[in-house]
């Protein structure tokens, strides 16, 4: 990956990913409030972004092998803590919290500034091309296993 995509794709942190957006008036309701659903939109965002700069590129990962491995959301927990506003900076901060077998749980938060906005568990569960569970590959627990919470 070049620098300029690395950089649009945030960063690896001690903990985790930081990826930063800006709130543009697409994402806000009339009173220029995030709407509530775009904060899945920033959360996936953040989630794609981690995969990329752990060098795991989803589309590569589907044809790497006659069973393909694909990554989806199984559960999703969201506390709304208080409302992003257009113009604002966000930062989206992905953690893992574990990574083996056939699923991924990952912490992640919004905040604006110190701010906290957003606070999100999310299970992933993996399956091949079909639909089915297939077992994470053990490189691949071994990058997200690297970067669990501190």
């Amino acid at each position: 990956m070049d620098d300029m995509n690395f950089a649009l794709a945030g960063e690896l942190t001690e903990s985790g990913h930081r990826l930063t957006q800006r709130v543009y008036y697409e994402d806000t309701d009339f009173s220029g409030v995030v709407y509530h659903a775009r904060y899945l939109h920033f959360l996936e965002r953040g989630r794609t972004d981690y995969l990329r700069c752990l060098g795991c590129e989803q589309s590569a990962l589907l044809s790497a092998d006659q069973e393909g491995l694909v990554f989806v959301v199984h559960r999703m927990e969201i506390d709304f803590k208080q409302p992003a506003r257009m113009d604002d900076i966000l930062t989206i901060q992905t953690v893992t919290e574990k990574a083996g077998g056939a699923k991924m749980v990952l912490s992640q938060e919004v905040r604006c500034g110190e701010t906290l906005l957003i606070a999100a568990r999310v299970v992933i569960a993996v399956i091949n091309r079909m639909g089915r569970p297939r077992r994470l590959p053990e490189t691949i627990a071994e990058k997200f296993l690297g970067m669990t919470a501190r």
